[in-house]
């Protein structure tokens, strides 16, 4: 096992999982009073799998998480007021309000975001961690999932390409318990996780989720291979959600009493009282980080009701279009008129056809022809050199 870091690191694991708790309480809060839009998925109950594992990376390592991302942003030190600016849908948001709850983004940070499509983040990973190959750079990439994402396909194509392929990537599914409402002996054959990616090639090791100290050891051990080694592992963190999979879930597949035996281990208390008796803290300190998490909590909140919408011309903004009627980045840029996009009989654009005679294209045929004729002309709008005459 690793060896943890010293008193005042430990210190600063504590207020960091209570800051996500903070913040996510005040976020079901903000939801509830028609603040945040779409969905919110909150990990409260995770903390120590989400501030153990990301202590163990590097920060030029890169972490990619799921819908349920709020923790992982603060983790990695995206500004709470960035990440609530951005729950409000608000032009400050970390992904300038674009994103929401399932999306937030931190580049400078290698946070390389949350993903609202159940386990469409684990082929992402395996493309950064090829990247890092490519580049001769000795970075991992932690990928982070729920137990349901187990089951989709892109879990057993994106192990056994990055098998196949020695990627630096370490995989890791957080078990806790269920996938949306169906519970893990439910949804799943192979209910021991950290040994479905076996015959896939990538071996698994798993931790205890609600224990800090261990999640971090573990990482840190699973990190020091992969890096080493060159190739991917898999962590099954078993965990536990407080709250249901979404503010929208009744929670009625499991019972109260089930949700208070694992509060018992939840995971802010038993640390809390871990740092007590080693003498790290005392009891005032523990009521000064949570004042000081519910202070600065309070400030993101007001700094993202002051946070303005995104202007209403903005809304095409980093879309990409093959349109000349609509305002946007072209995939491929066309030249200062997008002429081969938007232009007239005259200079051979789509009303060329029908004043030759010919029947015009339709819609879904223009597409790809633009797309052809784009990458004929280049990205500058002029020919190529070795197209030149």
């Amino acid at each position: 096992m690793s060896e943890l870091p010293d008193a005042s690191s430990r210190r600063e694991w504590l207020e960091t999982m209570t800051l996500i708790r903070r913040f996510e309480e005040r976020a079901g809060e903000m939801y509830a009073r028609a603040k945040v839009g779409g969905f919110l998925h909150l990990s409260i109950g995770e903390e120590a799998t989400i501030v153990g594992s990301a202590r163990a990376l590097r920060d030029t390592d890169y972490l990619i998480s799921t819908y349920r991302s709020h923790g992982h942003a603060l983790v990695r030190g995206t500004p709470p007021e960035n990440v609530m600016a951005e729950l409000f849908g608000r032009v400050d948001g970390c992904s300038h309000g674009r994103g929401g709850s399932m999306h937030m983004f931190d580049l400078a940070r290698r946070f390389m975001g949350g993903y609202g499509i159940v386990g469409g983040n684990l082929p992402i990973a395996a493309g950064i961690a090829l990247s890092s190959v490519q580049r001769g750079l000795d970075e991992v990439t932690l990928c982070t999932f729920g137990d349901g994402a187990s089951n989709q396909g892109t879990f057993g194509e994106t192990l056994n390409l990055a098998a196949l392929w020695r990627l630096p990537v370490l995989f890791m599914v957080t078990n806790n318990q269920f996938g949306m409402g169906t519970a893990l002996r439910r949804h799943s054959a192979v209910t021991d996780l950290q040994r479905k990616g076996e015959s896939l090639g990538v071996p698994g090791m798993r931790c205890d989720g609600m224990d800090i100290a261990e999640t971090y050891s573990v990482v840190c051990e699973a990190l020091a291979r992969v890096r080493e080694d060159r190739r991917p592992l898999l962590v099954e963190a078993v965990t536990y959600r407080f709250r249901g999979h979404s503010m929208a879930d009744p929670e009625s597949y499991r019972s109260k009493e089930e949700v208070e035996r694992w509060r018992e281990r939840d995971p802010l208390g038993v640390f809390a009282r871990q740092l007590i008796r080693e003498g790290v803290i005392d009891e005032a300190a523990r009521e000064q980080i949570d004042k000081q998490a519910i202070a600065r909590v309070d400030a993101a909140v007001e700094f993202a009701e002051n946070s303005p919408f995104p202007a209403h011309e903005s809304l095409y903004d980093d879309v990409y279009v093959l349109d000349g009627e609509v305002q946007g980045l072209y995939s491929v840029d066309t030249g200062e008129d997008r002429a081969l996009a938007t232009g007239t009989a005259a200079d051979g654009g789509p009303g060329a056809e029908a004043a030759a005679g010919r029947p015009a294209p339709s819609a879904n045929d223009e597409i790809p022809q633009q797309l052809t004729d784009a990458l004929a002309v280049g990205e500058n709008g002029h020919e190529k050199a070795e197209r030149a005459p």
